[in-house]
């Protein structure tokens, strides 16, 4: 049996353990083009001997800039076992980002899947002096394809065999293989240098947190260049369970029915999006119907993992009705079967995990960096080792602990070499002990459940000396049904408020229950009555807040906040500075009396610049 030390190590095991013939699949032209363990073995090692052919060396760094898809995977372990860095990146960057990355890397060649995601890279390769080669994963013309290395690969087969085998034989585990550029909230992205060691030791660990197996098929959809879906990708390869890459976000209840899926990653978005639109589908109901659809969220908030033989009877004869009448309708919906769904990148409300789980829909719900390859700790309902509201116990291998201002710190293979280029940025986030500094504000529940409160740097201090977590309060609100993101703010300031951009699909259906009338969302938030509901949204939440951290003052907005126009990272997390920003003078008003008046809602807008607070943890200069 293959030891799995290096990334492509992963290609003997499937081969040797899981010689299946749909380990890999992507559509072509509405087609399910399938790859066996075999197949996926000999193109990877072809596209090295092509890699080979055309010049490029150990050590050379290469982008890739693709969906995902099985020749993605190719690319990857060709470029693992030829000793090449391989540097992944987003496919919705700057011209700016994309600019930078490019020199930063020192980038030799690049790979782009499409002609639209080469012209999005192109603005910025036509400002290097030194041009990359450029390969396509389809047929874009006056461009060259990856087919063609593959073709010379098959063509040099003896030539570059033998060298391939040294490389393969003399990569050691500690050897640097992968470059992820963070996407930030701000500044420009970082370069974290990724090992073998760090990639094998951390899916291996949060491989064995997984009812699934080789009998199984999942989903992929996020971002392979993320290196969460592209962790869970070499723990899918490790379990030989099958991966098929979705043809699109918009199609993943589509091609989840069609394969009967057993499971897929998602960020908290996606399952908020799903959410919603179960909710949403009770509203067209009326009567009995509508009654029993109602009863089955309200049943689905007490569902807890700890099993049903703990609760009483009637409960679990319930959750044997509801299951019948509803929750068998919405997997229906995604397919028939009991689905596997894990979770990260921001925290999920507990409420949605309590709802899916009762419909069937297990929530691993974990925590991570791309500094740490990624998973530090992950919730565990096969194995109940499991408590909703927390990230779940730290994984096999990986040590934490808390530093005394409540940072979690942890230590072990999986902790990144270091930031690309940037040994004293390096040296500020691993301290001397090998600790590394997350940056994140956590509390063990229970002795052994991880719980996230906050971003250390995203913790504000109110004038009357009281500190506000806004991260923690964020996701509180974006329970409501009303409300699809909101920035807490009030840094200085005498009392914690918040901008709210609504859930307008929720509100308009609101508004027409009320019979309100409008020309356009501007005028929808700025009717009295929408001020008055939302304020009764909040002070629901406001009873489980601390008197510091209740939202008295608040704003609504029209704006949906997204990654394409920079408001949200790529991985959907706030980009506080754009939208202080943005909403500079939106702030000034909300600050700019003691208190909120009903007039107050519709006062003129006044532009004042907000001080910058150095906070305590802080270092002299860093913002």
């Amino acid at each position: 049996m293959t030891e799995i030390t290096r990334t492509f190590d992963l290609l003997d095991h499937l081969v040797e353990q899981y010689p299946k013939d749909d380990i890999l699949a992507g559509k072509v032209d509405g087609e399910w083009v399938r790859y066996s363990s075999h197949d996926y073995y000999k193109f990877a090692h072809y596209l090295a001997y092509g890699l080979c052919e055309i010049g490029l060396k150990e050590g050379d760094r290469v982008l890739t800039i693709s969906g995902n898809c099985p020749e993605w995977n190719f690319i990857d372990m060709a470029l693992a076992m030829s000793g090449i860095i391989h540097v992944p990146i987003y496919p919705t960057l700057s011209t700016e980002n994309y600019l930078h990355i490019l020199r930063h890397s020192e980038a030799t060649a690049v790979f782009a899947s499409t002609r639209m995601l080469l012209n999005r890279l192109r603005p910025a390769l036509e400002q290097l002096e030194g041009k990359p080669l450029v390969y396509t994963l389809t047929q874009v013309e006056g461009e060259h394809r990856t087919l063609e290395i593959l073709k010379l690969g098959i063509a040099n087969r003896d030539k570059w065999m033998g060298e391939i085998e040294r490389r393969k034989r003399e990569i050691r585990p500690e050897d640097w293989t992968s470059m992820i550029y963070t996407s930030g909230t701000t500044g420009l992205p970082k370069g974290v240098m990724l090992s073998h060691r760090n990639l094998c030791s951390n899916f291996l660990a949060h491989a064995q947190v997984q009812p699934c197996d080789s009998r199984h098929r999942f989903l992929s959809f996020l971002p392979l260049n993320h290196i969460y879906e592209r962790s869970m990708n070499y723990h899918y390869q490790y379990l030989g369970i099958s991966i098929y890459y979705a043809e699109s976000m918009g199609t993943i209840q589509q091609n989840m029915q069609e394969l009967q899926a057993d499971g897929f990653c998602a960020v908290p978005r996606v399952l908020e999006m799903v959410y919603d639109k179960l909710y949403a589908a009770g509203k067209d109901f009326n009567g009995v119907r509508k009654k029993i659809y109602d009863w089955a969220f309200s049943h689905g908030r007490h569902y807890d993992y700890s099993g049903l033989r703990k609760f009483s009877p009637l409960y679990q004869f319930n959750q044997k009705v509801l299951d019948r009448l509803v929750y068998s309708k919405w997997r229906e919906k995604f397919g028939g079967k009991r689905l596997t769904i894990i979770t990260g990148g921001s925290s999920i409300q507990p409420e949605m995990v309590r709802i899916f789980a009762a419909a069937g829909f297990s929530i691993y719900e974990g925590y991570g960096l791309s500094e740490t390859s990624p998973v530090i700790a992950v919730n565990d309902p096969a194995h109940h080792q499991v408590k909703i509201g927390t990230v779940g116990p730290v994984l096999e291998g990986v040590e934490m602990k808390f530093d005394e201002d409540g940072e979690i710190l942890t230590r072990g293979p999986h902790i990144m070499l270091g930031y690309y280029k940037d040994p004293e940025y390096t040296a500020q986030v691993i301290d001397r002990e090998g600790w590394f500094h997350t940056g994140d504000i956590g509390t063990l529940v229970g002795g052994k459940f991880l719980k996230i409160t906050d971003r250390k740097k995203d913790i504000f201090k109110l004038s009357a000396g009281k500190y506000v977590a806004p991260q923690l309060i964020e996701n509180m609100l974006r329970g409501s049904e009303y409300i699809e993101q909101v920035m807490v703010i009030g840094e200085n300031e005498k009392s914690a408020a918040a901008i709210i951009s609504p859930n307008f699909n929720t509100l308009h259906y609101w508004a027409l229950k009320h019979k309100l009338h409008y020309r356009d969302n501007a005028e929808l938030i700025a009717m009295p009555q929408v001020h008055e509901k939302f304020k009764k949204v909040l002070d629901v939440y406001n009873h489980d807040l601390a008197p510091h951290e209740q939202i008295k003052l608040f704003r609504l907005v029209t704006d949906e906040w997204t990654p394409a126009n920079g408001l949200l990272s790529p991985t959907l997390k706030l980009r506080r500075a754009q939208l202080m920003e943005k909403y500079k003078d939106t702030v000034a008003d909300i600050f700019g009396k003691d208190k909120p008046s009903g007039n107050a809602f519709f006062s003129a807008f006044k532009s004042v610049e907000l001080p910058t607070i150095t906070m305590p943890w802080q270092k002299k200069g860093e913002k």
